[in-house]
């Protein structure tokens, strides 16, 4: 059952209070992303900013690229050192954020270091194809491929078994719709022990929290959502068809799964219908909900993402 006090303004902690406030005052000051080309709005993000903080690229990172539907996919690679350098207690596939607009595989580093590091798994994020210029399918066909990849020739290449997939944002939800893919055109329903999502976007058609969100920027608004599901979507198509939205499929079968949401994040309501549909289906798993949170609230450093970070690790070592 939900603790209906995570709701309650007075349970933000007054660091949550400053980042939120930080955020909020630097997206007004820039200019408004869709007024440009995507190829500089994309340029733009990449110098960094509060919302979108610039991560350290890892010096121990390495590329595997395997064969995809649209080309070559490079899997961004970080090995645990430590006791697990010789012997992985399993993979992570990491799906990232960017509303299949932005992002890239090299911008958590640091995140996907801590996993492999405490939870002594191979960390593989992947270099999807990004909306507007390749829309639905490519993207989740990218992911599938890794998926397929990894629960195939990956195992025996990292020398891993155990094996997970998660994102934040729109990767949580190609990590779900990939696991769908494997249940459903693969036979595959558990090739994956687990799914850690954090914050994702699940109902391209838009859940009332975002559509209710209004104008104000805090990482994201109900405008940038949109624009990042029509983006995704390319045209006129159903947005409730499962693939385009994974809330409205049929989940049953698939993994247990560690849902994460701040409450001050616009796709609050898309974690709360996807954690109790999968709830619902025996899938079994957790949601941890987050007083005061952004969208991806973890970017930033805090009280808030060191508990996030330690339950993310703590439900993936348990898998393993």
């Amino acid at each position: 059952m939900i603790d209906h006090a995570l709701f309650d303004p007075a349970s933000i902690d007054p660091e949550t209070k400053r980042i939120n406030d930080e955020i909020r005052k630097d997206q007004a000051a820039q200019p408004d992303p869709w007024s440009m080309p995507v190829a500089e709005a994309r340029a733009l993000r990449a110098k960094g900013s509060k919302a979108f903080p610039l991560l350290p690229r890892s010096s121990r990172a390495e590329t595997i690229t395997i064969d995809g539907p649209g080309g070559p996919i490079d899997l961004r690679v970080i090995r645990p050192q430590g006791k697990a350098a010789g012997k992985p207690r399993g993979a992570y596939l990491h799906l990232h954020s960017g509303g299949w607009v932005f992002g890239a595989s090299d911008e958590q580093d640091p995140w996907l270091e801590r996993i492999a590091d405490t939870c002594g798994f191979v960390c593989l994020s992947v270099g999807y194809r990004l909306a507007p210029e390749h829309p639905y399918p490519a993207a989740l066909e990218d992911c599938e491929a890794a998926a397929l990849w990894l629960a195939g020739p990956g195992k025996a290449t990292l020398n891993v078994t155990a094996l997970t997939i998660g994102g934040e944002s729109v990767g949580a939800h190609l990590a779900v719709s990939t696991l769908l893919r494997l249940r459903d055109h693969h036979d595959q329903p558990r090739a994956f022990r687990g799914a850690n999502l954090n914050c994702g976007f699940f109902d391209l058609g838009l859940t009332p929290s975002v559509r209710a969100w209004g104008e104000e920027r805090l990482v994201n608004n109900t405008r940038d959502l949109k624009t990042f599901a029509d983006g995704f979507c390319g045209g006129a198509v159903d947005r409730r068809q499962p693939e385009i939205s994974p809330l409205y499929a049929d989940l049953k079968g698939l993994p247990p799964a560690l849902f994460s949401v701040g409450t001050c994040d616009p796709l609050l309501d898309d974690t709360l219908y996807m954690s109790a549909r999968w709830a619902a289906a025996g899938n079994g798993g957790h949601t941890a909900i987050y007083p005061g949170g952004c969208h991806v609230f973890i970017r930033h450093p805090g009280p808030l993402t060191e508990r996030a970070q330690e339950l993310s690790e703590r439900f993936l070592m348990a898998l393993a």
